[in-house]
């Protein structure tokens, strides 16, 4: 049985590792962390839960979750991880961070982008970025995973295949991107609110987005060299989801046949990766609840430049679930163990 701590267990993301790890035989959560809700039922917060998790929810204490679980998964807020964790707890637990707190090699890139002191620059190194279908052997082996972005993880697994057959030119990439408003966390804000937010599609943190650099860095990793991209994410009026359109210039002269066979060379023997048929776009209800990721690209022979498409579930492949995936690597699980549910539609 694995003991699992959840810290920041009443935001969506938390909320959600709750919903999929108590569909599981093998996993005991021992700790409901929650910063604003302690002294609460989880249940009577998130009412799809009643009877199933009526325990109450406890502080936020990463130290007292160490010491409880085997695995500690941080649903947090930038900077909470890195500023309480430590080796010792290390060595008594897997941590798996949620947050984008080790995301990357340089803790200097987190301080620029995110505005916030470091506290642990030194474990940034150790950290394994935990995309699977990258990472695998590494995560396997892994102390400290820091769970990808949702936008970073649509983003690099609709590029990933024709950047690693050196089908597209790097510098040209262009990156559209949406999100359902999850993504934007739990707590009460004006941008959140019904009236802001129905109706209405806009842009926002133009050139200027957090996980650009995540984006930038996972894909530099690939081609041996610095990758800078244009990213610009919306908002959409949808509760979850993640859909990527991204273009690149191809290098020469490419036949559809040959970038279908990248996509196969990389995804054919990843379970959570849906290649579609041709000329079939991804669409965010068809992986909405679900681990999957489904990826397609077009060509467009007339400017010489392929377009690049993905969805997934922000909260699972994007989230919670993406991080269950990591926790079955670095236990010796089936990778897909907890994680086979259909996509719900509609």
């Amino acid at each position: 049985m694995i003991r699992a701590g959840i810290i920041g267990a009443t935001g969506y993301a938390g909320a959600e590792l709750v919903r999929l790890l108590l569909m599981r035989d093998d996993v005991k959560i021992v700790r409901y962390g929650s910063h604003s809700f302690q002294g609460e039922t989880f249940s009577s917060l998130y009412g799809n839960l009643y009877s199933m998790a009526d325990v109450l929810c406890t502080e936020d204490d990463m130290e007292k979750a160490s010491q409880e679980a085997d695995v500690v998964f941080t649903a947090t807020p930038q900077g909470y991880c890195s500023s309480h964790i430590s080796e010792a707890m290390l060595d008594r637990c897997r941590v798996i961070d949620l947050s984008g707190d080790f995301r990357f090699h340089n803790a200097a890139t987190f301080e620029k982008w995110y505005g916030i002191k470091h506290e642990t620059p030194e474990l940034c190194k150790e950290a394994v970025y935990g995309l699977p279908e990258i990472n695998r052997e590494k995560i396997r082996e892994a102390r400290l995973v820091a769970n990808p972005g949702c936008f970073p993880t649509c983003s690099f697994l609709s590029i990933y295949p024709f950047l690693k057959a050196g089908l597209i030119n790097p510098d040209t990439i262009i990156i559209d991107a949406k999100t359902g408003m999850t993504g934007a966390g739990r707590s009460a804000k004006v941008n959140n609110l019904y009236c802001e937010v129905n109706e209405n599609t806009e842009a926002y943190s133009v050139a200027a987005h957090r996980h650009t650099p995540e984006i930038e860095e996972q894909l530099s990793n690939v081609c041996g060299k610095e990758v800078l991209i244009n990213f610009t994410p919306h908002r959409v009026p949808m509760m979850r989801g993640i859909l990527v359109t991204a273009y690149a210039d191809l290098i020469r002269e490419t036949a559809y046949e040959e970038a279908e066979a990248a996509c196969e060379n990389c995804y054919a023997k990843e379970k959570f990766i849906r290649i579609l048929p041709p000329h079939k776009a991804p669409a965010t209800r068809m992986v909405r609840g679900s681990e999957y990721a489904d990826v397609n690209f077009e060509i467009d022979f007339r400017t010489h430049r392929i377009v690049m498409m993905g969805a997934i579930d922000n909260m699972v492949k994007g989230a919670a679930g993406q991080a269950i995936q990591n926790m079955n690597l670095m236990f010796g699980l089936p990778e897909d163990k907890g994680l086979l549910q259909l996509p719900v539609m509609p």
